[in-house]
């Protein structure tokens, strides 16, 4: 007897995508997905809109339903940052949070859109913050990327005995975090103005997004300018392809884009420059909070002196001593290394293999020292040390090739805190300065607080508004005091005099371009 076996086909791939639709059709359009082997991912109702997964074909069919308003890509939401060791916070004083009182910013909410919270963490407050469960991304109050954590120790790490302080310090600023990224860092837009709803939800004045990607979508273009409308304040990183490229949703008109400057107020080489951009803030190794223990410290002392230093990645967490020895370019068992610290010069083998040298004559810690100008930021790739291993500049390691000899501690270990770069650490100290502001002009609306710091930022660069800075750098006291002095509901024209840019998009600015 002949048998036939059945062979299933494999299922087709699926694209995601967000699929408008007319109102009062949304029942509709959800058999119609479910009748085609879709998926549902996240409900936008509030624009008459859905997110869904479904093979290409089945996309084809959609487009020619009569309920159907568009359809485009779900776009890719990316975290805009780069992890570095500890070194000294400087952005509190450059943004002048500093020189002004946060003791009414309970009477603002700002709300983190990233990938979660520690709550509990030393340096962050546990009252005044809330949150929601996410099935695809779980508890607000972990967070297992980091991101999240430094971006809200930035805005409102607490003034105690430990770590650093963010620009509203007190504890008072009532925070709601959402959290739309797990340890990868990326996620859609529909989640995007998932999260951005949520936030007005519960009553945000203003949003933190530190975050973006290459491509626009008009389902979040028209949700955020419909939450600028009812007056909030978006506030996003413009990006860190160091390119003049438009990045989302920083470069929509109705949020601020936000680029970054480094400790001497100069443009980062990462923070992309575009018509768009609105203001600056410190995002050069920005110090900030981290989930505990995840953060590295990481410290050198020669003969008593300190000198900047930046751990391996692969290195062991640990702290060495012992006499510094000259290792040449490490390329064989470092001699008369036992027990001491190795001393090596960057060049024609990897960092790994160098720190193996130091190990094979049993040292105990090894420094690199880079080879030409600047610091030396190293990893060591897949492998794992069981020594310290940290990396310094040029002109550093020449002062140490004349204290050979003497006593060196290489220090590695594990933090609270840690430095980051990227126009995402950036975008917190803005917002946090928009909230700080507006708790001294509750009357204003986001459409006040937003050209008062446009007319009160520090001009960098070219003078007016510019690609790179956009108005300049973000000044808090300076913007306390512009509304003291002009009030509210007439600053809408900004305050920037400088040459005419006619390139800008973006209310409020003052120049002579209009809308594209």
């Amino acid at each position: 007897m002949a048998v036939s076996a059945a062979v299933s086909a494999a299922p087709a791939e699926q694209e995601r995508v967000i699929v408008e639709f007319k109102p009062g059709a949304k029942a509709q359009i959800e058999r119609a997905v479910t009748r085609a082997g879709g998926q549902r991912h996240v409900d936008l109702s509030n624009y008459n809109a859905m997110a869904v997964s479904l093979p290409a074909a089945a996309i084809k069919g959609l487009q020619n339903n009569p309920n159907v308003v568009l359809i485009e890509e779900d776009v890719r939401r990316e975290l805009y940052s780069t992890q570095y060791e500890p070194g000294l916070p400087y952005g509190i004083v450059q943004v002048q949070a500093d020189l002004v009182s946060d003791g009414a910013a309970g009477t603002r909410k700002v709300c983190i859109i990233d990938s979660g919270y520690d709550l509990g963490h030393p340096d962050l407050q546990t009252t005044g913050v809330t949150g929601k469960y996410d099935s695809g991304t779980g508890n607000w109050y972990t967070d297992e990327n980091g991101h999240g954590t430094h971006v809200a120790g930035t805005i409102a790490a607490l003034t105690n005995s430990t770590g650093v302080v963010g620009v509203l310090p007190s504890g008072q600023v009532n925070l709601h975090i959402v959290k739309v990224f797990t340890a990868s860092g990326w996620g859609y837009s529909s989640s995007l103005v998932a999260a951005a709803d949520e936030c007005a939800a519960e009553g945000a004045n203003v949003i933190n997004m530190s975050l973006g990607g290459t491509r626009a979508s008009k389902t979040e273009e028209r949700a955020f300018a419909q939450l600028d409308s009812a007056g909030v304040l978006s506030i996003a990183a413009a990006g860190n392809d160091g390119n003049t490229r438009d990045s989302y949703p920083a470069s929509y008109d109705s949020v601020v884009s936000v680029a970054a400057v480094d400790a001497n107020e100069q443009i980062a080489a990462f923070s992309q420059q575009t018509a768009q951009v609105e203001l600056a803030g410190p995002g050069v190794s920005v110090l900030s909070s981290v989930p505990r223990g995840t953060g590295e410290l990481v410290a050198l002392d020669v003969a008593g002196v300190a000198f900047d230093a930046n751990g391996m990645d692969g290195g062991a967490r640990a702290t060495a001593t012992g006499a510094l020895v000259d290792c040449g370019i490490g390329d064989q068992a470092c001699a008369g290394a036992t027990g001491e610290i190795c001393l090596i010069q960057r060049g024609t083998i990897s960092f790994a293999e160098k720190v193996q040298a130091c190990e094979a004559g049993g040292g105990a810690g090894a420094i690199v020292y880079n080879n030409e100008p600047g610091a030396l930021l190293g990893t060591l790739g897949e492998y794992s040390a069981s020594i310290p291993a940290i990396g310094i500049s040029d002109t550093d390691g020449a002062t140490l090739m004349g204290q050979l000899g003497s006593s060196a501690t290489v220090q590695v270990t594990a933090s609270d805190w840690a430095f980051f770069d990227g126009t995402s650490m950036a975008t917190p100290h803005v917002v946090g300065v928009a909230a700080l502001v507006w708790s001294h002009h509750t009357t204003c609306t986001n459409a006040d607080i937003r050209a008062a710091l446009h007319a009160s930022a520090k001009d960098l660069g070219a003078a007016g508004r510019d690609n790179a800075y956009g108005y300049g750098l973000v000044q808090a006291k300076t913007a306390v005091d512009y509304l003291t002095a002009n009030g509210c509901g007439g600053t809408s024209g900004g305050g920037d005099t400088g040459g005419d840019d006619g390139g800008s998009t973006k209310p409020g600015n003052g120049k002579g371009g209009g809308k594209k």
